[in-house]
């Protein structure tokens, strides 16, 4: 089985249990090789022991080479990007070092004042570390026979940079750093490690951006949960980082929904990552896997964990967690029947926060992967909290496949989502649709 373990201790891969999760996460050491389905992982993403104390610090850095690249009197087009590792705070308290990529754009802000930054959080991408968006920017198209991955959040970072607009993307915790499982779906490891990028990018040396540049917020899927929760947590967690406006394009707001519906779906895979995550995020969850888990589970959950979204399309395409449990039940029995887990699920709950900036929810009336209903609920608790709320139901037919009803209203709707946002960076007043909510898909 492809690995993303040390070479010299493939030991550790061998696990009769899910406790192998951990161990395929040992941080790896200056003299190990860290590689992922056939991936070598620059040796870039191996965080230091030792991490800066204040959040959103930059550990390291250095040029990245774009794939999709083109000279300019200038510079290069469409800009120069910034390898990054900086240092944020997991869902548990402790340090944790996020790496990800700062874009310079060759193209000026035309719009006035100081140049603005909006920082992407990227969807679903698997939680191989050769998945990572920073590698993607670098890497669009991977495909060995051991993994493919695809870099598709490039098309949004290089519209965004064409307006002038400077992007941070951020990989989240364990997405590319070689020290952990990528706690996938993590509300509070996405949040952080979106607002800490805003804070690494604006002391990057070079960056033309700086604290006076507005701040907005742009993800899908994945992203769009880790920006909805970003824009809740921003008051506590960064004041010191003011948001302009935040797109949450169909955000997985309510994990328990979201569970039921991509189980046996075409990202059916995407339930593995999710426990791995949950165990690598609360240790204490693993007795419950232990004891609903059969070997078939825990072997998919180790084969995922190494896996991006291209290699579980092909894999568990269609997959039902029936399969891998002891008795026939379906994870969202399990988690019916484990008050822990329950909990825990509750705790990923976003909606409960009103942001204080305004944002703009989008979800396709359609989506059957990220059900619509849940991400319609988001807009209409945080209208409820007096929230400034644009809610856009995106009206694209059903397209027969989960995966083309969550993944059309990406592309059908991208544009109007960043001059949304391209608006609310040159200061325009958003205004709000909470009044109309209640008659709208």
């Amino acid at each position: 089985m492809p690995a993303r373990h040390p070479l010299p201790a493939l030991a550790v891969a061998v696990a009769a249990c899910l406790g192998a999760q951990s161990a395929a996460a040992l941080p790896a050491t200056a003299s190990d090789t860290v590689v992922s389905r056939g991936v070598t992982i620059p040796a870039f993403y191996d965080p230091p022991a030792t991490l800066p104390a204040a959040d959103g610090t930059v550990i390291r850095s250095e040029p990245l080479p774009l794939a999709l690249s083109l000279p300019g009197l200038d510079g290069p087009l469409p800009g120069r990007a910034t390898r990054l590792m900086y240092k944020s705070t997991d869902s548990t308290g402790g340090p944790v070092a996020v790496t990800g990529a700062y874009l310079e754009p060759a193209a000026a802000w035309t719009h006035g004042g100081p140049r603005p930054l909006v920082a992407v959080a990227p969807g679903t991408l698997g939680q191989g570390d050769q998945c990572a968006a920073s590698l993607g920017l670098e890497h669009p198209l991977r495909a060995n026979g051991q993994t493919l991955t695809v870099g598709y959040e490039d098309l949004a970072i290089y519209r965004l940079l064409a307006r002038g607009v400077a992007v941070v993307v951020t990989d989240y915790a364990g997405l590319g750093a070689t020290d952990r499982l990528h706690t996938y779906v993590n509300r509070l490891d996405g949040a952080h490690a979106v607002l800490d990028a805003v804070r690494a990018a604006r002391t990057l040396r070079g960056a033309s951006v700086t604290a006076a540049s507005p701040v907005g917020l742009y993800g899908y899927s994945q992203g769009g949960g880790a920006t909805a929760a970003a824009a809740e947590l921003q008051p506590s967690y960064a004041p010191d980082v003011t948001l302009a406006g935040t797109y949450a394009g169909a955000p997985p707001a309510d994990l328990t929904a979201v569970t039921r519906a991509i189980d046996g779906s075409d990202l059916a895979g995407a339930l593995g990552w999710a426990v791995n995550g949950f165990l690598q995020s609360d240790p204490a969850l693993k007795p419950i896997a232990d004891r609903h888990l059969n070997a078939k589970g825990r072997a998919a959950l180790t084969d995922l964990s190494t896996m991006c979204v291209g290699d579980a399309l092909i894999a568990y395409n269609s997959a039902h967690s029936t399969a891998w449990t002891t008795d026939g039940s379906s994870l969202s029995d399990v988690v019916k029947a484990e008050p822990a887990l329950r909990d825990f699920l509750d705790r990923q709950r976003i909606g409960r926060t009103r942001p204080a900036s305004p944002v703009r929810v989008a979800t396709g009336v359609n989506d059957d992967l990220v059900p619509h209903a849940q991400a319609r609920r988001l807009a209409v608790d945080w209208c409820r909290e007096g929230a400034d709320v644009t809610y856009v139901p995106v009206l694209d037919p059903p397209l027969g496949r989960a995966l083309l009803n969550h993944v059309a209203p990406l592309l059908t709707d991208q544009g109007n989502a960043i001059a949304w946002l391209a608006d609310r960076l040159s200061g325009r007043p958003a205004g709000s649709t909470c009044a109309s909510l209640p008659l709208r898909p």
